[in-house]
């Protein structure tokens, strides 16, 4: 009996060191895309070094975000799509800059979008909510801008994954090869 709860602390213990073995500090370990839905239902937010990735919020969801300290809304959605209210309007409102950044199409997740996308980011002071549709523009064009910063292509890609980069990787990673 001693034996065989022996034997369970001594898995536990290896249970709960592979589990932290390979957690690092490093941003692209912790998730920057949120669920809209989650943000709203738990009423908190918390971005990764300053930022946010989402699909596309509602007033609800702005409301948290400005509570929370978010000082701006970076809009990736191009003008013809529908937002299902005035989101300038409503950021306004609520004290937050609002800054359209239309990403349309394949051909503008490259590498000059990324850098306009960072002069954006490091233009503020507090932290900043990105979106689109989906969040798959966003964690598109910041794959790219960890690129920038001097990721390589594999950190570049978890990084883009966990704000939100999906059916546009095989964009990403073809714009990574070009570079």
């Amino acid at each position: 009996m001693i034996k065989k709860i022996a034997l369970c602390f001594v898995l536990a213990g290896l249970v709960a060191f592979t589990t932290h073995a390979g957690e690092t500090d490093d941003t692209s370990a912790r998730s920057v895309h949120v669920d809209i839905a989650e943000v709203v239902e738990r009423s908190a937010v918390q971005p990764v070094d300053g930022i946010t990735s989402a699909g596309q919020p509602g007033a609800d969801a702005l409301t948290v975000f400005a509570d929370a300290g978010y000082v701006a809304v970076i809009d990736l959605r191009g003008p013809e799509e529908n937002r299902g209210f005035d989101e300038r309007a409503v950021t306004d409102e609520l004290g937050l800059d609002y800054v359209e950044l239309p990403i349309v199409g394949q051909e503008a997740i490259n590498f000059d979008n990324a850098k306009k996308l960072d002069a954006l980011i490091e233009g503020y002071e507090g932290p900043v909510l990105v979106h689109c549709g989906s969040g798959n523009r966003v964690g598109a064009l910041l794959a790219l801008r960890k690129s920038l910063a001097g990721a390589d292509d594999e950190e570049a890609l978890a990084y883009g994954r966990s704000a939100g980069l999906s059916r546009l990787e095989p964009v990403v990673k073809e714009r990574l090869e070009e570079n």
